[in-house]
């Protein structure tokens, strides 16, 4: 039976990773440092609870061995730099490594590494994964970091990483404090809510897309030691991505211009996707009309 590990398995990303690797029976291990909400948990899941960072507690509960790991883990929100910043860096980077010195001695056949755009940082797009990064923000340079220490690692030792740096993924089970869901949210509720003007454009994936994209690189080999853009290359202007879910909902009153863009925003971020398309054979199936539709109705 396949083995697989799922770092940050109780998150959205690893729940939905999770929920894949079941359907092919395969034989699945979450690492997280909380427990799993009602609405993210699967049975017949082996739960491990562990914090990244602390290598001799981690060393202990990862005693089992796997054929593929899925890097989908560390603190999620992009705070502005300063002691949030310096938790992130520990949960993204000392987490990887840690984990890194660990399953390099287990016979891992991949090792997939959940990216950001955030690497390019303020980068023209399209951006090419050999685009030079210039990361803006504590998350962005973090994930950079990661990437460039496990590029490295596969040149010195051939340990079997892919990086696939994803563009905005969305869809159910999605934390309400992330733009879509705030967005559908608060028209569910019939809520006025400040936003941007709204004139940035950006790169909208559904989640199942993304995954399948995953399951590609695990069994690809020609994907090993390289990094893949994962998104549509079709960006939406976030202002049209708000008046459509409003629309479709029938409520909510956004109040355009009301939040300041955050420094550094890339007014125009979306990837070029043709490595994907080539090395993985993936591309994005879903448009964003029923992407959206599917994930305002896991709200209702």
């Amino acid at each position: 039976m396949t083995k697989i590990l799922v770092v940050g398995g109780t998150g959205f990303l690893g729940f939905h990773i999770i929920k894949k690797a079941k359907k092919k029976n395969w034989k699945i291990t979450s690492i997280s440092l909380k427990k799993p909400t009602k609405k993210r948990f699967h049975k017949n899941v082996k739960y491990i609870f562990a914090n990244v960072e602390n290598f001799k507690h981690l060393k202990k509960k990862l005693v089992g061995n796997y054929d593929f790991v899925v890097n989908a883990g560390g603190y999620g929100q992009h705070p502005d730099f300063g002691k949030m910043g310096d938790k992130l860096f520990k949960s993204h980077f000392i987490g990887l490594v840690n984990l890194i010195k660990i399953l390099s001695k287990k016979k891992i056949k991949r090792f997939v590494h959940i990216g950001s755009s955030a690497e390019y940082g303020s980068a023209k797009s399209p951006q090419l994964e050999n685009t030079i990064c210039n990361p803006k923000t504590p998350y962005g340079i973090t994930k950079f970091f990661c990437t460039n220490f496990l590029l490295k690692l596969n040149q010195i030792s051939e340990f079997p990483i892919v990086i696939l740096r994803l563009f905005l993924v969305y869809g159910p089970n999605q934390a309400t404090n992330r733009i879509l869901p705030q967005i559908i949210t608060n028209s569910l509720n019939n809520k006025k809510f400040p936003t941007t003007l709204g004139n940035q454009y950006c790169d909208f994936c559904f989640v199942d897309d993304v995954v399948n994209a995953i399951f590609k690189a695990l069994n690809t080999r020609r994907a090993v030691g390289k990094i893949f853009n994962i998104g549509t290359g079709k960006p939406i202007q976030i202002k049209k991505v708000i008046k459509k879910t409003v629309n479709l909902i029938g409520g909510g009153k956004p109040l355009f211009g009301k939040i300041k863009y955050k420094k550094n925003t890339n007014m125009k971020l979306y990837p070029d996707i043709s490595k994907a398309k080539k090395v993985l054979k993936w591309s994005s199936k879903l448009n964003f009309l029923e992407g959206l539709n599917l994930t305002i109705n896991s709200y209702r």
